[in-house]
């Protein structure tokens, strides 16, 4: 069994000839880069709609497609489809049965090992993706299934199992698994979100982007922030300089240059989840009162979180460096997180930031009760419904809090909601 699997690079007329077999039209990659960290070419699959199954090869730094590869019918009329490794796919019927296909090779031709029916009945899933780190998800009626899969190889319920909803309304016309127990989606009006799912009623989302994404009507992701959707029979790739951070302005588009402008006509397409990862640049040494990333913020801010900083006024506690002190209270800590000259208070914190919108907050801002509090957000739990993580140096009776809380109702941190204005470090990078 020979498996392709190394990057490597082809002759446009290789990759015309891969094209033919779908009708594909070869287009010569530009110079945008991706960063994410692959293992080699993304492996991407699919299925046309006589049932014929396609694997495809594209290069992650270019967005090149390097081959696309036709093989044999499955014998059935696929559904879902969910590619567990770089050589087993999982695909569900329209009678509900799942089945098990072993790729054999998929260097100069598509041929598989068996196509196995592992579970007979109940498979009813409108998508199926896995993340690539033993958890397969479903949606079906507005749910979303979770099950746990552990083999590479899973030959039915003793290898999927562990099986739990993990709620309700997830009604969503696109999903993708883009990283252990994170997805990816796109929804009819437009929007594309970003899920962190913690267990059962518990899961983060964030609006990565409020429109532009009613056309995609494919999506998939090999993890570290790429993600190809597919628009018109063209298919696309994006970047996501940081898939972790629920923030889509770092999204790089490159609809100039695009993986294919037309030719993609699969029913079904999944790429392989755990292909690339995300790697998380080290913070940037920042000076004081000079430009921080907000990664960087973040990191300050937990340090006093994990030494549990006690609150008093009248005291002061080092950095992460070790090199300044700021007061313990409030203001100070968030002082210390932007890495300030001075500890600042809550009526003088404006001066060093900019107020924007609640709607805007991102992990490293903070939000600011004049005269009474502030608190550093650490990111959205459900943007959709104003539900937030934030840090807090609090009170002597809780010192450092890291907690959620409602942007618009109720108390954060013990004060009114409403009275928060939301606030933006100046240099902020």
């Amino acid at each position: 069994m020979k498996l392709s699997h190394a990057v490597r690079r082809t002759t446009a007329a290789a990759v015309a000839v891969g094209a033919m077999s779908l009708g594909l039209v070869a287009v010569t990659g530009g110079a945008a880069h991706a960063v994410a960290s692959c293992s080699g070419d993304v492996s991407m699959y699919g299925t046309l709609s006589d049932g014929r199954l396609t694997y495809t090869q594209i290069e992650p730094n270019t967005g090149d497609r390097v081959k696309t590869l036709t093989g044999p019918n499955l014998g059935f009329t696929p559904k879902t489809m969910a590619a567990l490794n770089f050589n087993t796919v999982l695909v569900t019927s329209t009678t509900g049965d799942l089945y098990r296909v072993d790729i054999q090779t998929n260097n100069t031709s598509l041929t598989v090992a068996g196509v196995v029916k592992i579970w007979d009945g109940g498979w009813t899933f409108d998508k199926l993706v896995y993340d690539g780190a033993g958890h397969l998800y479903g949606t079906v009626d507005g749910q979303l299934h979770q099950y746990l899969v552990s083999q590479a190889k899973p030959a039915g319920s003793a290898h999927i199992g562990q099986h739990v909803v993990i709620d309700t309304g997830f009604v969503l016309k696109t999903l993708a698994a883009a990283g252990d127990d994170r997805i990816v989606a796109s929804t009819s009006d437009g929007r594309l979100l970003s899920y962190k799912i913690n267990g059962v009623g518990d899961w983060d989302r964030t609006v990565l982007k409020s429109s532009g994404w009613s056309a995609v009507d494919s999506l998939s992701s090999p993890g570290g922030g790429l993600y190809y959707g597919r628009t018109n029979g063209g298919m696309y790739w994006y970047h996501d300089s940081d898939p972790t951070d629920g923030d889509g302005s770092d999204i790089t588009y490159h609809s100039d240059d695009p993986v294919d402008a037309s030719g993609w006509t699969q029913s079904l397409l999944s790429t392989y989840a755990n292909n690339c990862a995300y790697v998380a640049p080290a913070p940037p040494e920042s000076v004081q009162g000079g430009t921080i990333s907000r990664n960087e913020v973040m990191t300050r801010a937990k340090n006093w979180y994990t030494r549990n900083v006690q609150y008093d006024q009248g005291a002061s506690a080092s950095d992460i460096d070790g090199d300044h002190s700021y007061r313990t209270d409030c203001s100070g800590f968030v002082s210390m997180a932007w890495h300030l000259t001075t500890s600042l208070t809550t009526e003088t914190l404006s001066s060093a930031s900019t107020e924007i919108n609640k709607s805007d907050l991102r992990p490293g801002d903070a939000l600011n009760s004049y005269s009474e509090h502030a608190v550093i957000f650490a990111g959205w739990k459900d943007q959709d419904a104003g539900t937030f993580y934030y840090y807090s140096e609090s009170s002597p009776a809780t010192d450092m809090n890291y907690s959620t809380a409602d942007i618009d109702s109720g108390d954060i941190s013990g004060h009114p909601a409403s009275s928060y204005v939301a606030l933006r470090y100046k240099k902020i990078a």
